[in-house]
């Protein structure tokens, strides 16, 4: 069976949605980009799983590490998920300190290229627009989230996989899982 991949066009034109070529085609994956980052994800078959993982470094880790764990791990889910047809992930405009956002620009590029180099689209979507979403108040708290989430079904351990869970409903329904 052959795979599909999409791709962002860089001009404005719409490409296919995933709801016009069937689940079928590749998993989508939701990330909340972190330390500890959160992941949803919606195998071809329609089954939805989630979970946490710290990129925490050990005392003897160099400053690189917990993007070449990240990486390592992109490269085993999307082995075990079979071809990942997009990513979606949360588009962070501020943060709360200088280390928050030196650590996320680290995620987002090497999660950028590691898509790049698979021609695999991603897109990121604003906090706001994903908690209005999910909660109906584009500043709802940590605490609404996760009881937004609960809400429709999910156990979420914590913030960070309630983050990801959204992210990944927002993405299903309403961009059809591609922008």
């Amino acid at each position: 069976m052959a795979s599909m991949t999409l791709t962002l066009p860089s001009n404005n034109a719409s490409p296919p949605t995933l709801s016009m070529l069937g689940p079928a085609h590749g998993a989508i994956l939701a990330l909340d980009l972190g330390t500890s980052t959160g992941w949803a994800l919606r195998t071809s078959d329609g089954l939805i799983t989630s979970g946490t993982v710290s990129f925490r470094p050990s005392r003897y880790d160099g400053g690189g590490m917990r993007y070449v764990r990240f990486r390592t791990w992109l490269d085993q889910l999307g082995k075990d998920a079979g071809p990942l047809a997009s990513i979606h992930f949360e588009e962070v405009r501020r943060h709360v300190g200088t280390d928050a956002a030196h650590l996320y620009g680290g995620f987002l590029a090497t999660l950028t290229a590691w898509c790049e180099q698979r021609d695999i689209a991603y897109q990121g979507a604003p906090v706001g627009t994903i908690k209005r979403h999910i909660t109906g108040k584009g500043n709802s708290d940590k605490a609404a989230v996760i009881a937004a989430v609960r809400a429709r079904g999910y156990a979420p351990a914590d913030d960070n996989e309630a983050d990801a869970i959204a992210i990944l409903l927002w993405a299903i329904e309403t961009q059809g899982g591609v922008r």
